[in-house]
């Protein structure tokens, strides 16, 4: 008995907090982490390069109509997170795709630091992926490069017309926003399946009103890859303290319910059933049966 009592509390369920102490990383986790991010950023950037730049006959007929424009923009690299999500990849992973996202995951007993700084690497590798699969498809067909270019692939930079406190405070607001919208909906039941999806509308909304200021990034990953294919750092380092700061903030309000209680099973965004567990590639919708709690002694 005292064999089985053991298994069942070193049982590896690394999403929702509680890794065996010999399994403290979960390679399958990042590496799906990291294709799934690629996912993300590939039809994030084409899609905004579709709609922004001149070189497209639909960017030309959009560029006379800049509000709806923006509004698209955000609707489509926000919804490229819903289709990511919904790959065998981000079913795997949870489909955080945002180191803001595995951060507020962490502060709420989700996941480990370890597994949080995994995830965040696997979000910047696989978003570099992205961007490099991009820059190869453009190498082979060259009109294709220059329109990616003519838009700094989707590259997120602060408006050099105004304060730096306001594009700060637009991806502070933002991310803080995001997180609240993201963790209020996994905390209940019958909308939780609405969250891989919601960012689209969310930022639809968003960014006619705030993406002039900063580009409405709230991702460190999603900007670092395209300022690096683009060579656009000027004042990067919005982009690597405001959606933290804003994740940190949205994540200490959570806590001490003032949004209500709000109960969160585990860190991820799709396919709930798997108790924490990591699910098998072959089959990731598969439902685990819940964990056997053993009463103490």
């Amino acid at each position: 008995m005292s064999v089985l009592h053991f298994k069942k509390h070193t049982e590896d369920r690394p999403l929702a907090g509680q890794p065996r102490p010999d399994r403290p990383l979960h390679w399958k986790l990042y590496g799906c982490e990291s294709l799934a991010t690629a996912v993300l950023i590939i039809c994030g950037v084409v899609s905004n390069t579709l709609l922004l730049s001149t070189h497209i006959p639909l960017g030309q007929h959009l560029a006379s109509h800049a509000v709806l424009q923006t509004a698209l923009c955000g609707l489509c690299f926000g919804l490229s997170g819903g289709i990511a999500a919904y790959t065998r990849f981000g079913k795997v992973s949870g489909a955080h795709l945002n180191p803001s996202v595995s951060l507020a995951f962490y502060m709420y007993g989700r996941l480990t630091w370890i597994d949080t700084l995994g995830y965040i690497l696997a979000q910047l590798i696989g978003a570099c992926l992205g961007i490099a699969l991009l820059m190869g498809a453009g190498a082979l067909f060259p009109f294709w490069d220059r329109a990616m270019a003519s838009v700094s692939f989707a590259a997120t930079m602060p408006n050099p017309d105004v304060s730096l406190l306001w594009p700060f405070m637009s991806e502070f607001g933002t991310t803080f926003l995001l997180v609240i919208m993201i963790i209020w909906l996994l905390g209940h039941p019958a909308l939780k399946y609405f969250s891989p999806w919601a960012a689209g509308f969310f930022f639809l909304f968003m960014n006619p009103v705030t993406a002039w200021l900063s580009g409405n990034s709230t991702n460190l990953a999603r900007s670092f890859a395209p300022a690096l294919a683009s060579g656009q750092w000027h004042h990067f380092w919005i982009y690597l303290t405001a959606p933290f700061i804003g994740a940190i903030c949205a994540m200490l309000l959570i806590r001490i319910d003032l949004f209500g209680k709000i109960h969160l099973a585990e860190a991820r965004l799709v396919n709930f059933g798997h108790h924490g567990r990591v699910p098998r590639f072959s089959d990731p919708e598969h439902k685990s049966p819940p964990p056997v709690t053993q009463p103490p002694g």
